[in-house]
């Protein structure tokens, strides 16, 4: 029987290697005797050795064979047996082992060179490498003894190797990845140190920055960087972090930066397009998005952010369509429930409530898990489609199918029983029930009664409802809770209590309470909101005013602030013109709120554009239903029109929902105002009726 050949390449390789001897291995075999365990080390037959172990090991590589892999582990061996204390013989073997999956016999072979040479670097460097390996192969029940292995061999290499800038770098993440932020941040720097240059190291350290909150200092490390030298990658991640911090212009400026290099990268030009959305700039984010369809036409999300810019300007059939095209494409069910809530939105603001109920109950119904278990995100989905569905049941007057939503809403614990309670006290005010909304956030309390929040609801609730004592000491105990982290909320609610109970004096000073726990940009703008409208409460037009152009010199797109001001003028007669312009500022960021649909109904009043005024404020009316000052609006528009009959019936409304409000939430001038007119007209009416003479 014939023996197995060996391959010709193999063959050659053999001769080839025989050749850089004087006589063969072979013939050194037979002719010489075994040397002694202290006799020199024979290098010309380690070296021959060792060239046939990379001949199989490279034929292993090549044909995936496991017996090259033998050969080349005994070629080896008996390099090691001519040379037994050759440390390039000793790695190559470890490193043999580990390039061919044999971890354990590597990692012994290693430490057997360590136990020899503690200073070995290339051992270590091996070991660090099958353990960074190993926790590559993922969350195994031994990734945490893995973890402290890789750091142990590491601190090892960087006190061998100080100036490897990459070294330090897999430090500081390994530190990272075990939750160890101070060490971590001491190797970036190490590794900052050792290459000033590394954007890798830069990136790791914003990046360990963000990771523990810590946004601004994360931002002013990649900011330090000159916009030169920064590349694509850097200004990403640098626009994330302005996004991240509500900066979204700064956010703009920095995604364009990094198209600029990389104009191609898609993920880059999504966060562009949404930025640009999140900063209301419509037509802008819409160019982007059609030129990621551009690139990529079954692209489902930018479908979805069209639609969502279609609704925004008010475009409901365009969004509905967009829409459908995006059902076509999606894969994703986060998507597809996406695509759901914004049907809905559309239809809810065509007025196809049977329509919207429908979506939602269905979508609803198809997230249903029979064991009431969810993740975060299916929680997500699940509220935002239930807030909605009780937003169209209040729309419809369906109170009752409203708290049904909100109640299984509750059900969903957390973050989102909080709100679940606090949209059933809204929904119970809104239609006057005053009992049952201080029942519903006694019940919270009573669910919920470490939450601050919910304490702060019901503190609301009492002083609203006849016990100011009460709401304002329950109020005052939360200060401190949670560590003090929550002050400043609590703060500000003492204050809305306190100008409800037309305290002034009181709700100044809890607004200044709270200045010094108002750090960031938002929280400043927010106060000096309140401090605007505290002045406003007063009769202090000026005062407000000059408060709420602060806030627009330095965020001209606030909505809220926008509307206030708007209709603070134009209910004074004043700048109507400037307060039309801020006004419809405010309803083209959001043309579904009712508050500044009737501001802009008002303005067109006081415009004398009745027409328009009436359309608008149907369209208010449609939201707010039971607020007084809005049928108040629309009535003194159809008295202009000459439809007295029409007015008479929205002030008779407007009557009967101030005898209905709360003491805080009517002014007794406003009334006798909307009681003079109900008289005047009434009086018009039946002189028009009676018979002539």
């Amino acid at each position: 029987m014939m023996k197995h050949r060996l391959p010709a390449t193999l063959a050659a390789a053999l001769l080839l290697t025989a050749s850089l001897f004087l006589a063969t291995p072979v013939q050194a075999q037979k002719t010489a005797p075994a040397p002694p365990a202290a006799a020199t080390p024979d290098r010309g037959t380690a070296y021959y050795h060792f060239g046939l172990a990379n001949i199989y090991e490279s034929l292993a590589t090549d044909s995936g064979r496991e017996d090259y892999v033998t050969q080349a582990v005994e070629e080896y061996k008996l390099a090691l047996d001519a040379d037994p204390d050759s440390t390039y013989l000793q790695t190559g073997l470890a490193e043999l082992y580990f390039q061919v999956g044999r971890i354990r016999e590597a990692i012994e072979a290693a430490q057997e060179q360590i136990k020899k040479d503690p200073n070995n670097l290339d051992a270590h460097l091996l070991l660090g490498r099958i353990y960074l390996r190993s926790l590559g192969d993922g969350n195994t029940p031994q990734s945490g003894e893995m973890l402290q292995l890789a750091i142990t061999e590491y601190e090892t290499i960087v006190q061998l190797q100080p100036d490897s800038m990459e070294n330090h770098l897999l430090l500081g993440q390994l530190y990272a990845l075990n939750h160890d932020s101070t060490n971590a941040e001491a190797q970036f720097k190490a590794a900052q140190a050792a290459d000033p240059n590394s954007e890798e190291a830069t990136l790791n350290l914003a990046r360990l920055y963000s990771d523990h909150g810590d946004l601004p200092r994360a931002i002013n490390i990649l900011a330090a960087v000159p916009v030169t030298d920064r590349s694509a990658e850097m200004e990403t991640a640098l626009g994330a972090l302005y996004d991240q911090t509500h900066q979204e212009k700064l956010a703009i400026e920095t995604y364009r930066l990094a198209l600029d290099q990389d104009p191609d990268n898609s993920d880059t030009r999504h966060a562009l397009a949404q930025a640009l959305l999140t900063d209301q700039q419509y037509d802008a984010a819409l160019t982007e998005y059609n030129l990621i369809l551009a690139a990529e036409p079954a692209d489902a999300s930018a479908y979805i952010r069209i639609s969502d810019i279609q609704r925004h300007k008010g475009q409901y059939e365009d969004s509905l369509a967009t829409l459908e095209k995006a059902k076509t494409l999606v894969h994703d069910p986060l998507d597809l429930n996406y695509i759901h809530y914004n049907e809905a939105a559309a239809d809810e603001a065509l007025d196809r409530n049977d329509a919207a109920v429908a979506i939602l109950t269905a979508a609803i119904a198809d997230t249903n898990h029979a064991d009431g278990q969810y993740t975060e995100d299916e929680k997500g989905n699940r509220s935002a489609f239930m807030e909605n569905l009780a937003d169209v049941y209040r729309q419809m007057d369906k109170t009752d199918d409203a708290i049904a939503v909100y109640d299984k809403m509750i059900a969903l614990g957390g973050d989102y029983a909080e709100r679940g309670y606090q949209d059933e006290v809204d929904t119970w005010r809104e239609v006057y029930e005053w009992q049952k909304a201080t029942d519903a956030a006694a019940a919270a309390v009573k669910a919920m009664p470490k939450d601050s929040t919910i304490a702060l609801v019901y503190a609301s609730e009492l002083a609203d409802t006849g016990k100011p004592d009460d709401g304002i000491a329950l109020a005052k105990a939360q200060l401190g809770t949670n560590g003090g982290k929550d002050d400043r909320t609590v703060h500000l609610a003492l204050s809305q209590i306190y100008l409800r109970l037309k305290r002034w004096k009181d709700s100044a000073a809890e607004l200044d309470a709270a200045e010094p726990l108002s750090q960031k940009p938002e929280d400043a703008e927010y106060l000096l909101y309140l401090r605007g409208a505290l002045a406003e409460r007063q009769k202090h037009y000026d005062e407000a005013e000059a408060d709420f152009r602060k806030i627009l010199a330095t965020d001209p797109d606030s909505a809220m602030t926008l509307n206030y001001l708007g209709y603070m003028l134009a209910d004074r007669g004043q700048k109507l013109d400037e307060a039309h312009t801020m006004i419809q500022k405010a309803v083209d960021d959001d043309p579904e709120n009712g508050a500044y649909l009737d501001s802009l109904g008002w303005v067109y009043f006081k415009l004398g554009q009745y027409a328009l005024a009436e359309e608008t404020m149907h369209k208010a009316v449609a939201r707010l239903r039971t607020d007084p000052t809005v049928r108040d609006h629309l009535g003194s528009v159809y008295e202009k029109e000459g439809k007295l009959s029409l007015a008479v019936a929205q002030w008779e409304r407007s009557l009967a929902a101030s005898q209905k409000s709360l003491p805080a939430d009517v002014d007794p001038d406003d009334v006798a105002k909307v009681q003079k007119k109900l008289e005047s007209a009434k009086v018009k009416l039946a002189r028009e009726s009676a018979p002539a003479h």
